[in-house]
């Protein structure tokens, strides 16, 4: 594992380009801000999408490094969220960090860094419940989701009166009782703060303030979760309002696959109140859909640049690491699915960058995979501390410096019991049944064609190695 460049200061020469690039890597013990945003499909500008405005979150690109093949370990919220918060393979179900919380063994991502002598906050949605508690409100300080792990865990709840009711929660206080009589999508013509993420933004905003009168001796880990633009799609209308005579790309593969997979019938959507229409088959209602989940996105991007500005207002960036994360993707029609909890591409790949200062080549691209396990020992690493021996990714930092530097195959589980290796040309899905899927991206079938049938030896090769890999899971 390479060390930190700071620690080629003992060199008797002292070469300045290493001093500039030492700065983001612990010579000053650099702050941590890490942004997770939920259901965030990469489908920005930086990423690709053209029609998408994502102004903020393409700023921070080009500052940094966006991982462009940056895949998760389970496309759910709870179980993604776990390998995120403790660099370990885990559960598969959204109730995984509640099962750790009864036997800690080893320091979460934030109670590591805490360790090391870091403040640790968090904001909104950063473990599965936001502001991190169980009990029937998600509000119950007995119940931690993180214990040990944070100085301060907040969830503002404002009018939606509490972490539940703010997680599902339209404009102006209105709480999710019975999916189906809460509107599927809404744009609702106020501020922010109409929303609950605009109050976890306000909060985080204070929390910069707070957190940053100490910097200079007491360096912070800040965690921010934004809720949108997870279900149901609500939204400030100014950032509805741009999409909603956008023509839009055509949806790729749109219907549902043949064959045994990890298709299923978009429960979390289609509970909520569709007016008795059907994306599936009901074409200007799907559009419709896509334009308000792009709305939720670009509200989510200004609520970004928020925090990217205030990071500025208080001079703090030069001696901060910035993670935006994705915390799995969404499918808005593909493979006929209107969610994630799929092994699809779709569901599976999300949004990461990484930025620091002196960062070589800021804003090229890297097309090598990567998982969300890997984000915990490349953030040890950049900030100067050591890689616990515990975690089971392995550090970024050779992309970071290099963006054409190889990565490594993902690998990915569900609840079902079903597990997927991802490589640069090919997916497999093992079923527990024995049954494989095998899909070749090189081809324009993509994830439509299961060629396990016809190459069995692929097969053998990939299970081989998604075996090994996964052996190492709890």
């Amino acid at each position: 594992m390479p060390p930190p460049l700071c620690q080629f200061l003992r060199l008797p020469v002292f070469i300045t380009t290493l001093l500039v690039a030492c700065h983001g890597y612990g010579l000053n013990k650099p702050n941590v801000l890490l942004i997770c945003v939920d259901d965030l499909r990469p489908e920005l500008k930086c990423f690709g999408a053209s029609y998408v405005k994502s102004p903020n979150i393409d700023r921070l690109a080009k500052e940094g490094r966006p991982f462009h093949r940056h895949y998760v370990q389970a496309p759910t919220c709870g179980a993604s969220r776990y390998t995120l918060l403790t660099g370990k393979y885990g559960p598969s179900h959204n109730g995984a960090l509640f099962i750790r919380s009864q036997k800690v063994e080893h320091p979460s991502f934030p109670a590591w860094f805490r360790k090391n002598g870091y403040t640790s906050v968090s904001v909104g949605k950063v473990s599965h419940h936001p502001g991190g508690r169980g009990g029937p409100n998600w509000n119950d300080d007995d119940k931690p989701e993180m214990p040990e792990s944070w100085d301060r865990h907040l969830l503002p709840a404002g009018p939606w009166q509490h972490p539940r009711g703010a997680m599902h929660g339209l404009a102006n206080g209105k709480i999710r009782q019975n999916a189906k009589h809460m509107d599927v999508y809404q744009a609702f013509d106020g501020p922010d703060t109409a929303y609950p993420d605009g109050l976890i933004t306000d909060e985080a905003l204070r929390q910069l303030d707070e957190l940053g009168k100490q910097a200079d001796k007491k360096p912070f880990f800040l965690a921010v979760g934004i809720i949108r633009p997870h279900l149901p799609f609500g939204a400030p209308l100014q950032y509805v309002k741009p999409y909603l005579k956008a023509k839009l790309p055509p949806t790729p593969h749109p219907l549902k696959p043949a064959g045994k997979t990890t298709w299923h019938r978009s429960g979390e959507f289609m509970k909520y109140n569709l007016w008795n229409r059907n994306p599936n088959t009901d074409a200007a209602f799907a559009l419709e859909v896509r334009r308000h989940y792009a709305g939720c996105v670009t509200y989510a991007d200004a609520l970004v640049g928020r925090i990217l500005d205030k990071l500025d207002q208080l001079k703090l960036r030069d001696n901060t690491i910035v993670i935006l994360w994705g915390d799995h993707g969404w499918h808005l029609g593909e493979h006929a699915i209107w969610g994630k909890h799929a092994l699809f591409e779709e569901s599976l790949r999300s949004p990461l960058v990484i930025s620091y200062p002196g960062i070589p080549q800021p804003g090229n691209p890297t097309y090598s995979i990567v998982e969300t396990l890997d984000i915990f020992p490349t953030v040890c690493e950049l900030a100067g501390l050591k890689v616990p021996t515990y975690v089971d990714g392995q550090s970024l930092l050779p992309i970071l410096r290099k963006p054409e530097t190889k990565g490594h195959p993902a690998i990915s589980y569900s609840k079902k019991g079903t597990l997927t290796i991802r490589t640069k040309n090919h997916r497999l899905i093992t079923h527990e049944d024995g049954t494989f899927e095998l899909y070749d991206h090189r081809s324009p079938d993509a994830e439509t064609k299961n060629l396990a049938g016809s190459q069995s030896k692929l097969v053998s090769e990939l299970n081989k190695t998604l075996s090994a890999r996964i052996n190492t899971r709890n």
